[in-house]
This record gives C-alpha cells, sequence and structure tokens, in this order.
C-alpha cells in the first residue's frame, strides 16, 4: 500500500464548486495540489488501488448482508474529456461485481413519455454498489438547454428537481460524488484530431464533434450555471482539470478512496453462530481434512488480522496525507488505530476458541 504520497492538500477541498465558482477562469492544465510529476502519479495511483480495493470489497459485503448504503459516482464532460477513462483506469483497480456502470445517451421514446428522471431512478445502484453514470441526469440542463430542446422554464426548474432528488438519495444511503472533468478548448481539438488520424480512433469520432464544438461558449456557460447552482452540502461538485490525463485520473482516484474512507465500510456480523456451522461442515470433511484446516487455522485467522490492520493503518495515513495538522484528521487515526487494536484483539479470542472446537472435534472421532 501507498508509503508516501505527493498531495499537499485534499483534492476535495482544492477542486470542490461553491456558489461562486468561475468556471471560465478556470486553469485546464492546472495539478491543483500535487507536489510530484507524472511518473509519482502513477505509482501512487497503483499503489492506493490496494486501499481502494479493500474499502470497495467491504461495502460490497455490507450490501450483501443487508445494508442499504451504496455509492453514486456521476461524471460529466464535453467528448474527449476523459470519462471513460474513469471507468478503465481507476474503477479498474475494484472488483467488477461490485460496480454498476451506466451510460445515458439522448433519451428513447419511451424515456421521454416520463419525467426526466425516471430513466436515472431505474439505474442507480444498489445496496453495496458503486454506480458510475457516464453522462447523467446533468445532461437534461446542458444538452437540453444548449440545442434548446425544451423551453427555458423547464429546464431552469430542474436545478431545484436534481438538487432535491439528490438530497433524497442521500438521506436514504447513497453517497452521491459528482466530478466535472474540464478539458480547454485547444486540447479538446487535438483530441479530436488524433482520433481522425488514427484508424483505431476512427470509432470513437463523430460528425456531430464539430458542430458541438462550434457550441463551446454555450456549453461552457452551461456547465458554470451547472457547478454553481447544483454543488450542494449534501452533493457537491469536484472540477477537474483535464488537460492533464494523468492528472485528472490521479485526483478522482483519491476523490474516490477518500470518500470510501469517510464511509468507512466494515465487515458485516453475520447472524449465524459459526461454531455451529463449523460443527456441521466440519461432519461432512474426511478426518485428514479437518487435520489439515486445524492446522492451518492460526496462519489464516492472523493473515485476516494483518489484513485488517494494514487496511486501518492505510486508510487513517491517507486521511492524515490530506489533512495535515487537522486535529479532526489525528483524532480519526488514533481511533481507526485504536479499532484496529481491538478488532485484532477479538480475532486471538476467537482463533483460541476454533482450535479449541476443531480439536474437540477431531478427538471425537478418536
Amino acid at each position: 500500500m501507498a508509503k508516501n504520497h505527493g498531495w499537499r492538500d485534499d483534492p476535495r477541498e482544492l477542486l470542490r464548486a461553491g456558489e461562486d465558482f468561475d468556471l471560465e477562469g478556470m486553469d485546464r492544465g492546472a495539478k491543483p495540489g500535487w507536489k510530484a510529476g507524472k511518473k509519482a502519479a502513477g505509482r501512487f495511483c497503483h499503489e492506493r488501488g490496494d486501499l481502494l480495493s479493500e474499502l470497495q470489497e467491504r461495502l460490497f459485503a455490507e450490501g450483501r448482508a443487508g445494508g442499504k448504503r451504496s455509492l453514486l459516482v456521476v461524471v460529466q464532460g464535453l467528448d474527449t474529456a476523459g470519462k471513460g477513462g474513469v471507468a478503465r483506469h481507476v474503477m479498474s483497480k475494484v472488483d467488477p461485481q461490485g460496480v454498476a456502470l451506466r451510460s445515458f445517451g439522448a433519451p428513447t421514446d419511451e424515456e421521454k413519455k416520463h419525467h426526466f428522471l425516471w430513466r436515472i431512478k431505474k439505474a442507480l445502484p444498489g445496496p453495496g454498489l458503486i454506480g458510475v453514470f457516464d453522462r447523467s441526469h446533468y445532461e437534461d440542463v446542458l444538452v437540453a438547454r444548449v440545442d434548446e430542446l425544451v423551453p427555458r422554464k423547464t429546464w431552469e426548474q430542474r436545478y431545484d428537481e436534481i438538487n432535491a432528488f439528490e438530497a433524497d438519495l442521500v438521506a436514504s444511503g447513497t453517497t452521491v460524488l459528482k466530478l466535472g472533468l474540464m478539458v480547454s478548448h485547444d486540447e479538446q481539438g487535438l483530441r479530436l484530431m488524433k482520433r481522425l488520424d488514427r484508424p483505431d480512433k476512427h470509432w470513437k469520432y463523430s460528425k456531430n464533434d464539430v458542430p458541438t464544438r462550434a457550441q463551446w461558449d454555450d456549453y461552457q456557460a452551461a456547465y458554470g450555471d451547472v457547478f454553481r447552482r447544483t454543488s450542494t452540502e449534501e452533493a457537491p461538485w469536484y472540477v477537474v482539470p483535464a488537460d492533464h490525463k494523468w492528472y485528472a485520473r490521479l485526483a478522482i482516484t483519491e476523490i474516490l478512496t477518500q470518500t470510501l474512507i469517510d464511509m468507512d465500510p466494515e465487515w458485516p456480523q453475520v447472524r449465524w453462530d459459526p461454531e455451529v456451522q463449523r460443527r456441521k461442515l466440519a461432519a461432512t470433511m474426511s478426518t485428514a481434512a479437518l487435520r489439515a484446516s486445524l492446522k492451518e487455522t492460526e496462519r489464516q485467522v492472523k493473515k485476516a488480522v494483518k489484513a485488517d490492520r494494514e487496511v486501518q493503518e492505510e486508510a487513517a495515513r491517507a486521511r492524515e496525507e490530506v489533512a495535515g495538522s487537522d486535529p479532526i484528521a489525528a483524532a480519526e487515526a488514533e481511533a481507526r488505530e485504536a479499532e484496529a487494536v481491538a478488532s485484532a484483539a477479538t480475532a486471538m479470542l476467537d482463533l483460541k476458541r476454533t482450535r479449541r472446537q476443531k480439536a474437540e472435534l477431531l478427538e471425537e472421532r478418536s
């Protein structure tokens, strides 16, 4: 797991949009908060992937055991901004069975018959899942506005509807993480030209790309309003400079990791008695297999204790790295350390009971 870092500050604090957010003045080639370079970013993302994977697995397990929490990651940006890279390069670090990816294009005839949020609600992630929306309900205040698909009065009222919808999501147990990937006009042109120059990228290009690019100013105004009017306390926007793909992926990896650390998913408590189930399972095993299991018991338990301790320590270190001298972060780190110690002590007591039970089960066969 990551042992060093290049973040000066928490990217969530640096990239969060507020009511006075200025998209026009944003430097799309900036690398806010990162003090190292591209190679260091690659190493950091690779190492951070271990912690990200562990936290996601706990959230997934929590959902399988009846938990209600989930995480929705909304990704928005114009063509070539790198939205697809979030799924390929960031979400690839976690177990795919715990991820629900959905992309929203132009609404179908059936979807047009319903409220604009109808199709979104149908695609929300279930308990324990991380849902990733490549484009989302925000298309209905972006494309719908720029292309004048609905009257101004209609898209104007959608901002409040979206805020209310997301507040309800959060209240019901879904953490909402919104990422706006913003490239410069020049960078977008370069990336589109690359798609034209390379035969293996032609499939990514659309004849609509140039007409859409001609609406650049209108889209920038629409995005600016989205960030200012729908970045709320419950569901804030993080606006990521995306001219450097490696920085955008780095920032998103850290934002996602810090969000999961804050969610603090834990292994669920089972509702059945392990000793009862162990006895039933042992009855189906040969004596040789049961003896081998007894021999493995201590190694397996200590392996689980070590893994849990590493996750707790890495999560605490990750919070401290971006929080600096924040006393709250320091207190959280201490609490995680205490939790890891208590968990290890409990596991070792369980180890003694497990070894004793297996030994007794073997004696019964003598």
